[in-house]
């Protein structure tokens, strides 16, 4: 029978992505899961990783671990990226009925694709670390927009972190946030037109480069990208570059006909409402209402926890959506998609045009560039 408390581990990879944005300790703080043990090749990370979740069993092969514990829940918690799909993989194929998985999902769609056709055959769910799409304030933001609050809306903008990885980094690493939520307002992306350059110039095959932690093959230090929708004729841009001075422009601007909304990223961001035609050309900033997770201009009454709030929140819904047979609200099918929309910005500047969605071609679109 299944009845909580559930059977839980974590994998980690410590020098290799370590625990992700504290991946691990939203499964020690759930209270309906049991947590039993812990892998990690890095022996000194790995007594470490034992001590701060409190677990006595610890070992260096995360297959032995599924093979002897049997959780039925696993946090796949390393940032790298090379060792995502053998470790989703894994778990589904030992019987794991929940995965909770660091961001990027996977260096390519074919990647991606084995994942969910394994916990597909297993009837395993997985939840993305999105923390940004379960925000209370992000939620507001649907709220007002689906109420009129901005009018119809007539396009979203958003940007990279822009610092040292600006460009093909960026784009990877934390795009995959901003495609994810371009994906929460509009619906599927359906087709995608993009500009890669490095120095200026479009990339060629001398521009591109093995990515930091697994990433898989990047290129360009500037990133211009538009997406289109299946259901609605709203465009969604987005953007990333390495300027010589780095500014904080990491968020997303929702722009409508009578108005516009600004977010940052992150459980708790700042958010704000313009209701002003001309958006931020509106004379007085003054008139900005600040929207919190209580609604307009009212008093933020939660704590700001971080990103470990937004996590503890998305193990909770996937433990109910595992417990009620649902998709999560931020699932494995999200985590391909939003690879999808970042790797179709080097599958258009290499087509010289507009490509659609899904790609069709579902290896890394850089690989065999200039053939």
């Amino acid at each position: 029978m299944f009845q909580a408390p559930y059977r839980a581990a974590v994998i980690g990879r410590t020098g290799r992505g370590n625990y992700g944005h504290n991946l691990d300790l939203a499964f020690a703080a759930e209270p309906k899961l049991k947590l039993l043990a812990v892998a990690d090749e890095d022996e000194a990370g790995r007594a470490q990783a034992s001590a701060r979740l409190g677990v006595e069993r610890a070992y260096a092969d995360y297959r032995e671990m599924l093979d002897r514990e049997r959780p039925e829940f696993v946090a796949v918690c390393p940032r790298w990226l090379d060792g995502h799909r053998d470790m989703v993989i894994a778990c589904a194929e030992a019987g794991v009925r929940g995965i909770f998985l660091e961001k990027p999902m996977a260096p390519s769609p074919a990647d991606c694709d084995a994942m969910l056709n394994a916990c597909d055959a297993a009837h395993t769910k997985i939840s993305m670390a999105f923390q940004s799409r379960v925000s209370p304030i992000f939620l507001q933001i649907q709220t007002l927009i689906a109420e009129g609050a901005i009018g119809p809306v007539l396009e979203v903008r958003g940007r990279g972190k822009e610092d040292r990885r600006g460009g093909g980094e960026d784009l990877m690493v934390l795009g995959s946030h901003t495609m994810d939520l371009f994906r929460a307002l509009l619906g599927e992306a359906s087709w995608c037109f993009a500009r890669v350059s490095d120095s200026g110039q479009p990339i060629g095959t001398e521009q591109i480069r093995d990515g930091a932690e697994g990433i898989g093959p990047l290129a360009g230090d500037r990133i211009d990208a538009m997406y289109g929708f299946e259901t609605t004729p709203v465009v969604a841009h987005f953007a990333t570059s390495r300027p010589a001075q780095p500014g904080d422009r990491f968020d997303l601007r929702i722009f409508g006909e009578t108005g516009a909304i600004v977010m940052g990223f992150g459980w708790l961001p700042a958010a704000y409402l313009v209701r002003d035609p001309r958006w931020y050309a509106a004379p007085d900033r003054s008139s900005w209402e600040r929207i919190t997770s209580a609604g307009l201009s009212q008093p933020e009454p939660l704590e700001d926890g971080g990103l470990n709030a937004g996590n503890r929140q998305i193990v909770a819904d996937l433990i109910a959506a595992v417990e009620s047979d649902r998709a999560p609200i931020v699932s494995g099918a999200d985590g391909r998609a939003s690879i999808e929309m970042i790797l179709a910005t080097y599958a258009s500047q290499r087509a010289g045009a507009p490509v659609s969605l899904p790609l069709a071609d579902r290896n890394h679109p850089l690989a065999g560039f200039g053939s």
